[in-house]
């Protein structure tokens, strides 16, 4: 269960980064240290790609798993059992269809979008990478 004070919680959610975060960070080194050139959160995109690689039209998102509901199921079922239970739902739900509408919108412009769990990126760096690589030969 939750442990902490509604202070404290509400001091932890306003430290989260919209931008720049940890796994954004690593993503980019090691693309960077390979040669590829990007723009970072590029908002001529829909839902402002973390990574842009215009050159070959593909957008990447580094998504975190809590704010967009991986293993959606039993997150769902540990956040009916905390606070605020309602709010979390509605909000992650709706992250997960924004999620769809600009996977959706982006395609349909073109573009290859490629989203990354951040423990898949800070775990298995350079398989991420592979797998841009791959869309990027994909685009030759």
């Amino acid at each position: 269960m939750d442990c902490l004070k509604p202070e404290q919680r509400k001091k932890n959610m306003q430290r989260i980064k919209s931008k720049d975060t940890s796994i954004e960070v690593i993503l980019r080194k090691a693309l960077w240290k390979k040669g590829y050139r990007y723009r970072k959160n590029y908002d001529k995109l829909p839902g402002k790609p973390d990574i842009a690689l215009t050159k070959y039209k593909i957008a990447v998102f580094c998504d975190s798993e809590f704010f967009h509901g991986k293993d959606w199921h039993l997150l769902k079922t540990r956040l009916k059992k905390g606070s605020n239970s309602q709010y979390w739902i509605k909000k992650i739900r709706r992250n997960k269809e924004r999620d769809a509408e600009v996977n959706e919108d982006l395609a349909f412009d073109g573009w290859t979008v490629i989203r990354f769990w951040g423990g898949d990126i800070k775990k298995h760096t350079d398989e991420c990478v592979r797998i841009i690589e791959a869309a990027i030969a994909d685009q030759k």
